[in-house]
């Protein structure tokens, strides 16, 4: 398996916002919640793949104001990144992986330097972001 993450400009990098706005218009665009949710941190993720591995526009938040689970939360967003994790071939994602999100590590190199996204993909991220920055804009 490899993994590969991209980061992404965002006007909305270091802005902050209500998350329960920032839920309702994610959720509106068809982002969920990424993997590894605590009390302080998280992602959204908006799956553009899953053909042969995934790949996801994903959107960490930090909360700066209450904890996430809180109402009235006030969260920071930070920078946007694609995250492409690519099965071997012959291995069969649903037989034997579980949860790949909860054991991928962000920081952690990835095993193929030389992997790209695909022109295409990237060209899908930055649409989605446009529309994700165009999205929340009016509530940073």
């Amino acid at each position: 398996e490899e993994a590969l993450m991209i980061t992404m400009d965002s006007v909305l990098e270091g802005k902050t916002i209500e998350l329960s706005i920032m839920e309702d218009k994610l959720r509106q665009l068809g982002y969920s919640y990424g993997g590894g949710w605590e009390y302080d941190h998280g992602y959204f993720d908006y799956k553009i793949d899953d053909e042969d591995g995934y790949l996801f526009l994903r959107v960490p938040i930090k909360a700066v104001k209450k904890e996430l689970d809180a109402d009235g939360a006030i969260v920071e967003i930070g920078q946007p990144f694609m995250l492409s994790h690519m099965y071997q071939a012959g291995v069969d994602p649903k037989g034997n992986i579980t949860n790949i999100t909860a054991s991928f590590n962000q920081f952690q190199e990835p095993t193929d330097k030389d992997a790209e996204i695909d022109e295409k993909w990237l060209k899908y991220g930055e649409r989605y972001l446009k529309e994700l920055d165009a999205a929340l804009m009016p509530y940073v």
